[in-house]
C-alpha cells in the first residue's frame, strides 16, 4: 500500500510538472488585454481613484445637513430633573407646586425622542476643501491613466524580450546544428589523418559551448513568460511562445522636442500642486466667522416609544473662533510652504521629463545608427563564415579560424536582434514620453 501511494505521488508530481512547462502561443494584444483587465498595480491605481472620490464625497457636508436622531429613557427623584420633565410631557398642575413636591418629589420616568439637524449657511474654508478634494480626484484619475500607460509600454517591453529570448534559442540552436555537422566534418577528417586529435577536441569544446548557451537562452525564455505572467496576474507557470517573431519596426514614431504639459502625469502633477493651493487657501479662510442654522423637534412622555407631548427649537449661530494660541496660524503658514513646495516640485518634474524626452531622442538616433551597423556586420560576418566553411571542408582552412568565424556569426547575429529589441523599445519609449 504504501509503494502504490509513493508511486501516485511521483506519478502526479511529474505531471505537475509537464503541466507547469506547457507551452502557449500568446501575441501581444492577448497581454495587452489581460495585463489591463487583471494587472494589480492598476487596480491599486484605481482603488486610489476611489478613495479621492470618497473624499470628494465627504465634502458634500459644506452644503448638505446633518441630522441625528435618539431615544433617552430616564427615571429620577432629582428635583430639578424631575420637574422638567412633568413640563416637558406637559403634564405639570398648579398642585406641583407644593414645596414639598419640588424639594422632594417622587420617582418620575421619562422618555425623549429628540430630532436635532445643521445646515451649514456661510462655510468659506470648507468650500476651498471641496475645491481641493476635487482637484486631488482629478489628479488621481490621470495618474491612473498614465500608470495605464505606462503598463503598456511594460506590456510591449516584456512582449520583445520574449521575441529577443526565442530570437536567440533560434540562433544558438542554428548555431549548435552548424556546430556539430563541423564536428561529423572534423571527426571524419581525423580518421582520414587530415587533423590533428587537437583539432577535434577543439571543435567539441565548440559543440559544448553552444550547448550551455542554448540552456541559458531557454531559461531566458522562461523568465520573459514568468514577467508576462506577473503583469498578467497569472499564477500559472505556463512558457509563453510569441505568436510573430521580433522584427523591426518600419513605423518610426516622430521625435519631438519638448512635452506636452497636457501629458497625464504632468497634468497629474499640475492637479495636485492645485488641490495644496486650495488646501492653503482654505486654512486662511478658517480666520473668518461661519453662520449655521441647527434646529430640534423633541418628543416625551412617560411610556416607552410613546409621544404625548412635542417641542421644537429653531434658529442661527454665526461663531468666530478669534484665538486658538497660533495653531491655526502655523498650519495656514504650514499649508502654505506646502503649495510652495509642490510648485517647485512641478517644475522640477517638468524639467526632468524634459531632460528624460532629450535622452529618448538620443537613444532612438543611436539604436537606429546601431541597427545599421549590426546589419551590416551580421551581412559580412555571415559571408566570411560561408566562405571558411567550404575552405574547411576542401581542407584549406584552419579549424581555430572556422571556430572563430562559427563564434563571430552566432555574436552577430544575437548582436543585431539585441539592436533590433533596442530599436524597438526606444520607438515605444518616445511614443510614451511623448503621449
Amino acid at each position: 500500500m504504501y509503494y502504490k501511494s509513493l508511486i501516485i505521488i511521483v506519478v502526479l508530481f511529474c505531471f505537475s510538472q509537464i503541466q507547469a512547462q506547457q507551452t502557449v502561443r500568446i501575441s501581444k494584444q492577448e497581454v495587452a488585454q489581460k495585463a489591463s483587465e487583471n494587472n494589480t498595480s492598476i487596480k491599486i491605481s484605481e482603488q486610489s481613484v476611489l478613495e479621492a472620490n470618497a473624499d470628494f464625497r465627504q465634502t458634500n457636508a459644506v452644503f448638505l445637513p446633518s441630522i441625528t436622531a435618539s431615544h433617552t429613557g430616564i427615571t429620577t427623584t432629582n428635583p430639578l430633573m424631575a420637574f422638567g420633565s412633568r413640563l416637558n410631557q406637559e403634564i405639570l398642575t398648579s398642585n406641583d407646586f407644593d414645596p414639598n413636591l419640588l424639594n422632594d418629589p417622587e420617582q418620575i420616568e421619562n422618555f425623549a425622542t429628540l430630532i436635532e439637524f445643521q445646515q451649514p449657511l456661510i462655510n468659506i474654508d470648507g468650500l476651498y476643501q471641496r475645491k481641493a478634494a476635487k482637484t486631488k480626484m482629478q489628479a488621481m484619475e490621470f495618474q491612473t491613466q498614465r500608470a495605464k500607460e505606462y503598463l503598456d509600454l511594460e506590456v510591449d517591453k516584456a512582449y520583445m524580450q520574449l521575441q529577443l529570448a526565442y530570437r536567440g534559442v533560434s540562433v544558438l540552436e542554428k548555431a549548435l546544428k552548424s556546430a556539430e555537422a563541423n564536428l561529423k566534418l572534423a571527426n571524419d577528417n581525423f580518421k582520414q589523418g587530415l587533423l590533428q586529435r587537437a583539432d577535434v577536441l577543439a571543435v567539441e569544446v565548440r559543440v559544448t559551448e553552444v550547448k550551455n548557451q542554448l540552456q541559458t537562452a531557454k531559461s531566458q525564455t522562461a523568465n520573459a513568460s514568468n514577467y508576462l505572467s506577473f503583469l498578467m496576474n497569472d499564477n500559472t507557470s505556463l512558457i509563453y511562445e510569441p505568436v510573430d517573431s521580433l522584427q523591426v519596426n518600419l513605423v518610426e514614431t516622430e521625435m519631438r522636442q519638448t512635452i506636452s504639459e497636457n501629458r497625464s502625469d504632468v497634468k497629474a502633477m499640475e492637479l495636485a500642486s492645485q488641490a495644496y493651493k486650495s488646501m492653503s487657501k482654505a486654512d486662511q479662510m478658517a480666520f473668518l466667522p461661519r453662520l449655521n442654522a441647527f434646529g430640534s423637534y423633541a418628543l416625551f412622555d412617560n411610556e416607552l416609544f410613546q409621544a404625548d407631548a412635542n417641542g421644537y427649537t429653531i434658529g442661527a449661530q454665526l461663531s468666530w473662533n478669534i484665538f486658538e494660541g497660533s495653531k491655526r496660524l502655523g498650519k495656514a503658514q504650514k499649508s502654505k510652504a506646502t503649495y510652495e513646495k509642490s510648485q517647485l516640485q512641478y517644475e522640477q518634474y517638468k524639467s526632468q521629463s524634459q531632460l528624460e524626452l532629450n535622452k529618448a531622442n538620443r537613444m532612438l538616433m543611436d539604436a537606429k545608427n546601431k541597427l545599421e551597423l549590426t546589419a551590416l556586420a551580421l551581412s559580412q560576418s555571415k559571408e566570411s563564415l560561408r566562405i571558411r566553411t567550404n575552405r574547411f571542408k576542401e581542407g584549406l582552412e584552419k579549424t581555430s579560424d572556422l571556430l572563430l568565424a562559427e563564434t563571430q556569426f552566432a555574436q552577430k547575429e544575437l548582436e543585431y536582434f539585441q539592436t533590433v529589441f533596442e530599436y524597438n523599445y526606444a520607438q515605444s519609449y518616445l511614443k510614451f514620453l511623448t503621449n
